[in-house]
C-alpha cells in the first residue's frame, strides 16, 4: 500500500512540474499594433474669380468689379483697394487704363484673377464744319475691299481695310453708307451682277462684327457695269473686283 501511494504522490508531483514548466516556457509576445491615425488631409486649394461690369470706359465713368472665392482665409485687391471680404463688389474709377488683380491665400496656397479696364482719351473727332470737308475725310479714311477672282470671301488686306473704315465710321456717327459690289469684266452680266451683291454683303457683314450698326449701312451691285479700270489685264481686273463705299448725303 505504501509503495502505491508513494507512486501515486510521486507521478502526481512530477505533473504539477511539467505543468508549471510549461506555463514557464510561455513568453509574453508584444500585441501587434493597430488602429494608427490617418494623416489628416491636406487643405484644398483656394481659387477665385474677378469681373468687371465694364472693359472700356471713358474718364470718370465707374465700374463695378465683383469677386467670389472658395477656401480662401485672405483677399487683397490691388491697386488701391486692399483687404476684401470672401465674396462682395466695390466701385472704382480708373483714371487710366488699369489692370485689377485679386489675390487668395489659404492653407491650401494662393490664387490670383485679373480683370483689365481700358480708359478710352475721352477726345472724339471734331465733326467737320462743311460736307466738303467731311466728303474728304471720308475719301482718305475709308478703305475698299478686294476680292479673289469669282470670289467673295474677306481676305487678309480686305480685313485690315475693313478695320480702318470701321475705325472711321465709329468717329463719325452721322455717318451712312452705300456699300457696292464690283467685278472684273469675264462672266456674264447676270453672274456678276449677283457676284457683286455677295462682295457688297460680305463687307458690310464685317463691318457689322467691328460694331458699326447694319441699318447704317445700304448693298447695291453693279457687277461688270461699273469698272474702275478700263484694260483687260490682270492688273486691271483686280482694281474692279472690291467693294466700295459711298457716302450716303
Amino acid at each position: 500500500m505504501c509503495n502505491s501511494s508513494s507512486r501515486r504522490y510521486a507521478i502526481l508531483a512530477c505533473m504539477l512540474g511539467i505543468v508549471a514548466l510549461v506555463g514557464g516556457c510561455k513568453k509574453n509576445v508584444p500585441s501587434s499594433r493597430h488602429g494608427e491615425e490617418a494623416p489628416p488631409p491636406s487643405a484644398a486649394q483656394p481659387t477665385v474669380t474677378l469681373k468687371a461690369s465694364a472693359v472700356q470706359v471713358k474718364p470718370g465713368d465707374s465700374v463695378t468689379l465683383s469677386w467670389t472665392s472658395t477656401d480662401a482665409t485672405d483677399l487683397s485687391l490691388a491697386p488701391g483697394i486692399g483687404k476684401v471680404a470672401a465674396e462682395g463688389s466695390v466701385p472704382v474709377t480708373p483714371t487710366q487704363s488699369t489692370t485689377y488683380t485679386i489675390t487668395a491665400s489659404g492653407p491650401g496656397g494662393t490664387a490670383s484673377a485679373s480683370a483689365n479696364i481700358s480708359v478710352s482719351s475721352g477726345e472724339e473727332a471734331p465733326p467737320p464744319t462743311s460736307t466738303a470737308g467731311l466728303d474728304q475725310l471720308f475719301q482718305a479714311n475709308v478703305k475698299d475691299a478686294f476680292f479673289e477672282f469669282n470670289k467673295a470671301e474677306i481676305r487678309a488686306d480686305a480685313r485690315d481695310a475693313l478695320l480702318k473704315t470701321a475705325e472711321f465710321l465709329r468717329s463719325y456717327p452721322q455717318i451712312r453708307v452705300s456699300v457696292e459690289g464690283h467685278c472684273d469684266e469675264r462672266g456674264s452680266t447676270e453672274y456678276n451682277l449677283g457676284l457683286g451683291q455677295r462682295r457688297a454683303q460680305a463687307a458690310r457683314d464685317y463691318l457689322v462684327s467691328l460694331g458699326i450698326p447694319a441699318e447704317r449701312m445700304e448693298t447695291v451691285s453693279w457687277g461688270k457695269e461699273r469698272p474702275f479700270c478700263q484694260q483687260s489685264t490682270e492688273e486691271c481686273w483686280q482694281s474692279n473686283r472690291r467693294a466700295h463705299f459711298v457716302m450716303i448725303h
